[in-house]
């Protein structure tokens, strides 16, 4: 299956679904950044696989930045959409527009710590676990239906750091799984957010 990748940093997630690429019937066709030293990148362009970087700055709206991502997208035919470390809030149009085919990991067991420095807010919330998310992207913000999560353990002698190498061991394995199911078609969501696995609700 055809697939935009998009990210801002790193590309550790990235990485990992490159690797996986082949095993989980994925054809990554382009990888997309919103930022234009994004790491991530030169990940990409070390196998071969097309890059574009877009410079924030040129763009008067969020609307207008996120066309051009369409255009890439819709070039590709791309089937799948996979925010990995994408940090940038995508516009209604563009949800709208691949609702269904757009995934993301969040560094949290979500609905608990939405948004930025889960890690943190885990440990200062004194929470026993922590972990990480997969869901279809919607328009309420890491708020979509969750498909699966991953968890593990917050020590006390964890810090934000510790605890982020924790988790994000868990996302390198459980992205690329979930990525699968949804290329050989046994994921679905519906129009009423709900999620279809392998033809049943869940």
């Amino acid at each position: 299956m055809n697939g935009v990748v998009l990210i801002s940093g790193n590309g550790s997630n990235l990485q990992s679904i490159i690797d996986n690429a082949k095993s989980i019937d994925l054809k990554i066709c382009c990888v997309v950044s919103n930022k234009m030293d994004a790491f991530g990148l030169k990940r990409a362009a070390k196998v071969g696989i097309p890059c574009v970087a877009l410079d924030e700055t040129l763009f008067n709206s969020k609307l207008g930045f996120d066309q051009e991502i369409m255009k890439v997208i819709d070039n590709y035919q791309a089937e799948i959409i996979i925010l990995a470390g994408y940090m940038r809030i995508l516009s209604a149009d563009f949800i709208s527009k691949y609702s269904g085919k757009i995934l993301n990991i969040h560094p949290s067991l979500l609905p608990k710590f939405p948004g930025l420095n889960t890690h943190q807010r885990a440990i200062d919330a004194s929470e026993k676990k922590h972990g990480a998310s997969v869901h279809f992207v919607t328009k309420d913000l890491d708020g979509g239906p969750i498909i699966s999560q991953v968890s593990v353990n917050i020590d006390s002698k964890d810090d934000a750091k510790t605890l982020a190498k924790k988790v994000l061991e868990k996302e390198h394995e459980l992205y690329p799984k979930i990525i699968q199911w949804y290329t050989q078609g046994r994921l679905k969501l519906l129009r009423n957010n709900r999620i279809i696995f392998d033809g049943q609700l869940i």
